[in-house]
């Protein structure tokens, strides 16, 4: 994956970066995230961030800044500039952890479960275009290489 060249002080290494996993990766969800985020930005005014912050949300209900965070791999400043713009469009709402008074807790307002629910379809028809490409067996495949990337992260 990786070639040499020869240059005057010696060799040097350099990425092939259309073999390089994680380059291929990054733009590859780079690019799926743009398809998707058209669709919601038009219709919803809502960020990419904006949008992973309502999906947490949604899908695992109540959460901290952090919790989001760690769901998301986004970076805390991030998670906090959309979920203050969130909180701004009145999409979800804050309140003091009762059992730490340090922590504040994030939830889905009426109209942001709305707005997330109409947003779900089209997430999902957006992934189903994206994987028709594939047979049954490729995307089992593939949702197993991904869970095994996952699990391997951390130790590499």
């Amino acid at each position: 994956m990786t070639k040499t060249l020869k240059s005057r002080s010696g060799s040097r290494v350099y990425l092939d970066l259309k073999n390089f996993v994680p380059y291929r990766m990054s733009i590859l969800t780079n690019r799926i995230s743009s398809a998707i985020a058209d669709d919601y930005e038009d219709r919803f005014g809502l960020s990419v961030p904006e949008w992973r912050c309502t999906a947490v949300l949604g899908r695992f209900g109540a959460n901290t800044a952090t919790g989001i965070c760690q769901r998301t791999a986004m970076d805390k400043v991030t998670v906090s500039r959309a979920t203050s713009s969130l909180l701004k469009k009145n999409l979800i709402s804050r309140k003091t952890d009762p059992e730490d008074r340090r922590r504040t807790i994030l939830n889905m307002t009426t109209i942001g479960r709305r707005i997330h629910d109409q947003i779900v379809p089209l997430a999902l028809a957006h992934e189903k275009r994206l994987l028709a490409g594939l047979n049954a067996s490729e995307v089992e495949q593939f949702n197993h290489l991904l869970s095994k990337l996952e699990e391997h992260i951390d130790e590499a």
